[in-house]
């Protein structure tokens, strides 16, 4: 006995197929696989990349160049002109050439300090990536549990009218309502299996959409955050809802106004760039050349070492040096303007978020004690209608307002959490928040 119930354990664990655990993530984790896997991310770092290699260019300008030159000529045989004019049959020359180009402006280290600059401004531009990011991972990950406890509702409200669907049968059937009793909770039962089958599609949306974002491969759940973590202060440094400390903090850390401040600073660079067109180019050359002639002639110099000292100066060149003087000068009033733009567009951001979390602060204390006393009344009104103290309609009325608020109340609940990381966002420390954890 005992060897067959081995033989039939082997077989059953061996050809069984196992089923591979589905894998559960909080916030954090989504916000880890995000950042890792994220194609918008690494686009980003990709422009960090380039922007190195431009300042490498910058920098070649200043090095030196070293090259090497060679040349063959083969002359006709036949000797044409006077016979005093001595030429070979081939002639070979080659040699090394050492140089170097620069303008008595110094633009060439200017070009290099605005190449320095712009890796700067990408990191920024990174960061300020990585924080919208990470603030639509935190959109889809609230979509889904709005859409996991939607259908959790929907389920319960389906129980809820199935028993008081087959309550009514009863009652119909011992004569204690008419059938239109029974025809209406019927139709209210059909109604909320399509709000089961909708919210059953809503969820498989919403764990589309997260997966697509935090670049998860595979089924999957995610579980709440602990509320302590979501519902910390967004700025320990400010008094709870001291508005003006969260715009100055705003000011001072979004990485969006980090990048637009260096842009208007490169762009004051690029005028003295451009202006350095209007000096002269300094070009020194160090050159070594050997010549080879078939057959050798008696007064030819076979090799020379010798260098250049040139200076071009061009006078006039159609109006082009002005014009791109000019538009240098547009582009730093450009920045100028966008800076006090997205000043504004900032003070203006955190005031809404501020305002929201407010506003959903108060609406939630409401909602839960709302639906609190949906559910009371649902339940008195329910047992009533055992007793034959309610009707129909005031169960279904007392069913629909528990389904209204308890499906507000979970909107509410997730609306408030997120509400307090765009408050993080807008004053640019939810991604610092975010590595702080990690």
């Amino acid at each position: 006995m005992m060897k067959k119930l081995t033989l039939f354990l082997f077989f059953f664990l061996t050809f069984i197929p196992y089923a591979p655990a589905i894998e559960e993530y909080s916030l954090d984790d989504l916000y880890n696989l995000a950042l890792k896997r994220s194609e918008i991310i690494k686009i980003s770092e990709e422009d960090i990349y380039i922007s190195e290699r431009d300042k490498d260019r910058a920098m070649a300008v200043l090095i030196p160049k070293f090259s090497a030159f060679g040349s063959h000529t083969e002359y006709t045989r036949e000797k044409q002109g006077t016979s005093f004019v001595s030429q070979p049959d081939s002639s070979t020359s080659w040699g090394l050439k050492l140089n170097q180009s620069l303008s008595l402006s110094g633009r060439e280290l200017t070009a290099l300090k605005i190449a320095k600059e712009t890796i700067v401004k990408t990191g920024f531009d990174l960061e300020n990536v990585k924080e919208a990011y990470i603030l639509n991972v935190a959109t889809a990950y609230y979509d889904l549990l709005k859409a996991n406890k939607a259908l959790e509702i929907a389920n319960a409200n389906v129980e809820r009218l199935t028993k008081y669907r087959d309550a009514a049968k009863i009652r119909l059937k011992v004569g204690e309502i008419t059938k239109t009793v029974l025809l209406r909770a019927e139709a209210e039962l059909s109604g909320s299996q399509s709000e089961l089958i909708k919210a059953e599609n809503s969820l498989k949306l919403a764990k589309i959409v997260l997966a697509r974002i935090a670049g998860i491969g595979g089924d999957y759940n995610v579980k709440e955050t602990d509320p302590k973590v979501i519902n910390e202060s967004p700025l320990r440094d400010c008094i709870q809802h001291d508005i003006g400390c969260f715009k100055k903090t705003a000011l001072l850390e979004r990485y969006e106004l980090k990048s637009v401040e260096l842009q208007k600073q490169i762009a004051g660079e690029q005028i003295k760039y451009t202006e350095g067109s209007y000096w002269p180019d300094l070009t020194i050359e160090g050159v070594y050349s050997r010549k080879e002639d078939r057959p050798e002639l008696f007064l030819t110099n076979k090799e020379s070492i010798y260098g250049i000292l040139k200076l071009d100066f061009p006078f006039y060149e159609g109006g082009l040096r002005k014009a791109e003087v000019r538009q240098a000068e547009a582009r730093l009033r450009q920045a100028e303007y966008r800076l006090a733009d997205l000043k504004n567009s900032i003070n203006v951001e955190v005031e809404n978020a501020h305002l929201n979390l407010l506003t959903l602060s108060g609406v939630l204390e409401k909602l839960q004690a709302e639906s609190a006393y949906a559910a009371d009344n649902y339940n008195s009104v329910s047992k009533q209608f055992e007793y034959g103290l309610a009707n129909s309609i005031d169960v279904m009325d007392a069913n629909t307002l528990l389904v209204n608020s308890e499906r507000e109340l979970a909107n509410a609940k997730y609306d408030y959490q997120l509400a307090l990381l765009r408050l993080k966002s807008a004053t640019g420390t939810l991604l610092k928040t975010v590595v702080s954890r990690q």
